[in-house]
């Protein structure tokens, strides 16, 4: 912006310095030209009466000495006799004393006036008055030297302003997008000091209002959040009581288990939105310690056969015998594939096939489920938060949740056909 202002200011007072230099440089010149023929003109009508008087060679040779030199002023006597080097034509003096008329012109060497003056007896003699050619331009070259320092330093002013003017408004907006950028990246505290011109001035004001506003609805939102979640722990109670009900039967125990990791969850919902925000929505991915995704898939997998051995679901498992770190929280990671997974229950019928199969490349670790079900009609709205790719029975949140853990650690998620016939989902992690 500073470099475009004064390119601005630059153009416009360069045309403005032209538009009055060019014209004031040609008066100058005409101004000098002037005075130095002016004064010829003079030294010429000055020598007419002496002629009028006497035309005695001498006399006139008196009056040439004493009015100007003779370079200047050269006399063509009614005898045709010259007094002087005469610096006209021939043809010039010649017509001068014909025609009996007053002559100007330029010539090689300079500038000629020719006066005639009509003496008695019907004789004319003709008076020539000479300005060299660097008499006409006389100063003229220092005058322009002036003008030109004068317009230059005119112009270096304008632009030298409008430079300041320019880092002014520069600062403020440069100030403004480092705070903007801050606030993106999750700093909330961020604010900006209003300065430069008036329309920034409100913008930094409307941006501290902004993140102030900001604030305030996610502490308001963190608060919900904690709310909404402390208001399961109601039904939790009510589940435990049921399972001791039960007594020690294998599905006591399993609900026991499934209410207690229920009731960690909630409470790490908790903590997590009575938190603030750290740097980024993938700081507290990025900040986990690397976890080996085999292990992690194996166990939740474990957990979910029991359920797709009572649904008479087949699941089928392939994990790769090399290592695969990534650099993923274990519970976070353990989210992830139960979505994946649930998903599958959740939107094919009983008994449809799934399979489960880790892989590891140069630098991902690929998680990769298949089913046997309809599949996914349309991918890229499957993929849209709050929207459910299998129809009713769904948040539209499972796979959301996915793309961005697979964001955070480096990878990606896709959603195409599988061999099995339904949806295959496939997410990729960078390797820790």
């Amino acid at each position: 912006m500073r470099r475009a202002l004064a390119g601005i200011a630059l153009a416009v007072t360069s045309m403005v310095a032209l538009s009055f230099l060019i014209p004031l440089a040609l008066l100058v010149r005409e101004q000098a030209r002037d005075r130095v023929t002016t004064a010829a003109q003079q030294r010429a009508s000055a020598l007419s009466p002496v002629l009028a008087l006497t035309t005695e060679r001498g006399d006139v040779q008196q009056a040439v000495a004493e009015i100007g030199s003779r370079d200047q002023l050269v006399v063509r006597l009614p005898d045709g006799g010259l007094l002087g080097s005469p610096h006209a034509p021939k043809e010039a003096l010649d017509r001068a004393v014909r025609k009996r008329e007053t002559l100007a012109m330029d010539t090689a060497e300079g500038w000629v006036y020719l006066q005639p003056v009509v003496l008695p007896k019907n004789r004319v003699a003709v008076v020539e008055a000479y300005v060299p050619a660097a008499d006409l331009t006389r100063g003229v070259w220092a005058s322009w030297g002036v003008m030109s320092l004068l317009a230059l330093g005119l112009v270096g002013g304008s632009v030298l302003v409008a430079d300041r003017l320019g880092a002014r408004v520069v600062r403020s907006s440069q100030s403004l997008k480092r705070a903007s950028l801050a606030l993106g990246s999750g700093d909330l505290d961020v604010r900006v000091a209003p300065d430069g011109p008036p329309e920034l001035q409100d913008a930094g004001a409307a941006f501290n209002t902004m993140a102030d506003r900001v604030v305030e609805l996610l502490a308001i939102e963190r608060e919900m959040v904690a709310d909404l979640s402390h208001r399961l722990r109601t039904p939790l109670t009510a589940l435990y009581l049921e399972a001791d009900l039960m007594g020690a039967s294998p599905g006591a125990r399993r609900i026991t288990k499934a209410v207690a990791q229920l009731e960690s969850e909630l409470d790490s919902i908790i903590t997590a939105a009575r938190t603030p925000l750290a740097a980024g929505p993938a700081a507290g991915h990025a900040a986990g310690r690397p976890c080996e995704m085999t292990e992690v898939v194996a166990m939740r997998l474990d957990f979910w056969s029991v359920l797709a051995a009572q649904q008479d679901r087949v699941c089928e498992r392939s994990f790769t015998p090399r290592r695969t770190p990534v650099r993923f929280p274990e519970d976070d990671l353990a989210a992830v594939v139960d979505a994946l997974i649930g998903n599958v229950f959740r939107h094919t019928p009983q008994g449809t096939a799934f399979a489960v199969r880790v892989e590891r490349t140069d630098r991902h670790v690929l998680l990769t489920v298949d089913d046997a079900g309809p599949g996914v009609a349309d991918p890229d709205a499957a993929l849209t938060r709050g929207v459910s790719g299998g129809g009713s029975g769904g948040t539209g949140l499972g796979l959301d949740i996915v793309a961005r853990a697979a964001r955070a650690a480096d990878g990606e998620l896709q959603i195409t056909r599988a061999p099995m016939g339904g949806a295959r989902v496939r997410v990729s992690f960078g390797l820790a």
